[in-house]
């Protein structure tokens, strides 16, 4: 017998939504719900909705109808919360419909939580930041460890582990993640610098200079090393890492593996060495061009 593939994320949404908790109207597991009755859910864990892709899919409801019913809980009489959907019930809005099908179900403030978390994670839906804040908010909210929020949710409790530690980021990086300004991957290497000031100094050189993923894993690994040894008397005549960024942009402009060296009273050296004639006089038209 072959073994049936498991979700990526353990239980997923037809654990915690099964037809049996459904409200139906009739022999039809799908009501139609109208709109004007339907409030979004305060603690949805996706705070970013792109306008432009709104707009087309309410074009996409308009010409062919909404394929795939929203998930709602009734929270008064006649008044329902969404617990998953609200990109599709914001689209059904600039489209003008009045109704929108619908599955509703009973659900605590606690499911109806992980419901949304889950399923924006499943489509993709969220950014990292905010998959952390949600991770944060259900530990807070209900008194969680990482071992039973993981058990909860089917996340290894290493994943929850390194999308939390997101949130000790600064602000800014936390920002530029969000925004989509690096990617995931720029800031795990930032949590390998425990200064915030350098991780700072390093993620605007990420910004301004567009360095990959491993090119930042590498400047970081260059930055521990020094901190690590700056005690020794013979590293004393390391540069400091701003200096160290500023000599691999210079590397990088001049195509060519430029020496910097910088004493303690901020005295120092640049070297730019060549290969052959023609090369330096490669480097020579750059100056000559940075003249006009």
């Amino acid at each position: 017998m072959s073994k049936q593939n498991k979700s990526p994320l353990g239980r997923g949404l037809d654990a915690l939504i099964t037809m049996e908790d459904l409200k139906t109207n009739g022999t039809s597991s799908i009501n139609e719900v109208e709109l004007s009755k339907i409030v979004p859910n305060p603690d949805q864990p996706r705070t970013v909705f792109d306008q432009e892709a709104l707009e087309e899919l309410a074009a996409s409801i308009q010409a062919l109808g909404l394929v795939q019913p929203i998930t709602l809980r009734e929270i008064a009489s006649d008044q329902y919360q969404i617990i998953s959907g609200e990109r599709r019930y914001r689209a059904s809005l600039l489209a003008g419909l009045t109704t929108i099908p619908a599955y509703v179900k009973k659900a605590s403030d606690e499911n109806v939580m992980e419901m949304a978390l889950i399923e924006n994670i499943q489509r993709e839906d969220l950014n990292s930041i905010e998959i952390a804040l949600a991770f944060q908010n259900l530990i807070d909210i209900y008194k969680l460890t990482q071992d039973k929020l993981s058990e909860r949710i089917g996340k290894k409790r290493a994943t929850i582990a390194n999308f939390l530690r997101l949130l000790k980021l600064p602000a800014e990086i936390q920002m530029g993640l969000k925004d989509k300004k690096i990617d995931m991957g720029h800031a795990k290497a930032l949590l390998g610098l425990e200064d915030p000031t350098t991780q700072l100094m390093v993620y605007e050189q990420v910004i301004q200079y567009g360095f990959s993923v491993r090119r930042t894993e590498e400047i970081i690994r260059e930055l521990n090393t020094e901190s690590s040894v700056k005690d020794s008397k013979k590293e004393k005549s390391k540069t400091p890492a701003e200096y160290k960024l500023l000599k691999d942009h210079l590397s990088n402009f001049f195509d060519t593996k430029v020496q910097f060296s910088c004493d303690e009273k901020g005295k120092g050296r640049i070297t730019i060495p060549f290969e052959t004639d023609k090369d330096l006089e490669r480097i020579i038209q750059i100056f000559d061009t940075l003249k006009k």
